[in-house]
């Protein structure tokens, strides 16, 4: 039995749940409570020094970061692949979801922190500056679907990188600008996957 530790609002916990879903994995959950620190806990630094969720257990092997996870999980349980066949196909996947780890889902983090403070300690200016940055990254994207129905052509572990923050957009404060037609519909399409509809909306 594969066994995920998990917090249920963490965007690379959802990344892990989503590739699980796809693939129609059954799997034991175990709530790590951020808020109380578990995850700094002597028995989690076990599974992963550096304390942090998601941590994946397959029978013996135990795998931490949510990208090496679902790298992992495509390898091993290769239907339906999330990755493409071919070398050029997979590097670009993986640019994506770097793209998205490190550009996109932090941003989207740091405008639901703001947006959940009391409305009189919010940051105005700095959740306008987070919000135009990722304007410009769904602008970047559009260009990149141009044909496609999803990043990659068919739907990969790019798409699932962003899929938890791309479904919230309107929480954020984001209204999609009328232009990007190809984000419109790649939007609609991962809303209208079963794996997608298990995230929070």
């Amino acid at each position: 039995m594969i066994r995920l530790y998990d917090y249920p609002d963490c965007p690379f916990c959802q990344k892990v749940r989503v590739v699980l879903a796809e693939k129609d994995l059954e799997f034991e959950r175990v709530h790590v409570d951020l808020h109380k620190q578990e995850q700094r806990s002597p028995e989690f630094l076990k599974l992963n020094p550096y304390g942090r969720v998601p941590v994946l257990i397959d029978e013996d092997i135990v795998i931490y970061d949510s990208t090496i996870i679902d790298e992992y999980l495509d390898e091993e349980y290769p239907n339906p692949p999330l990755m493409p066949e071919d070398s050029a196909g997979r590097a670009r996947v993986r640019l994506l979801e770097d793209f998205a780890d490190n550009s996109f889902t932090p941003q989207a983090g740091m405008i639901m922190a703001e947006l959940h403070k009391p409305e009189a300690d919010r940051d105005a200016d700095r959740i306008r500056k987070l919000q135009g940055e990722v304007s410009r990254i769904l602008l970047r994207l559009e260009a990149g679907l141009d044909g496609k129905e999803y990043l990659a052509g068919d739907f990969s572990l790019a798409d699932v990188a962003f899929a938890p923050r791309i479904v919230l957009l309107s929480q954020l404060g984001i209204e999609l600008d009328a232009r990007l037609q190809n984000v419109a519909g790649w939007i609609t399409r991962l809303r209208e996957r079963p794996s997608i509809k298990l995230l929070p909306h």
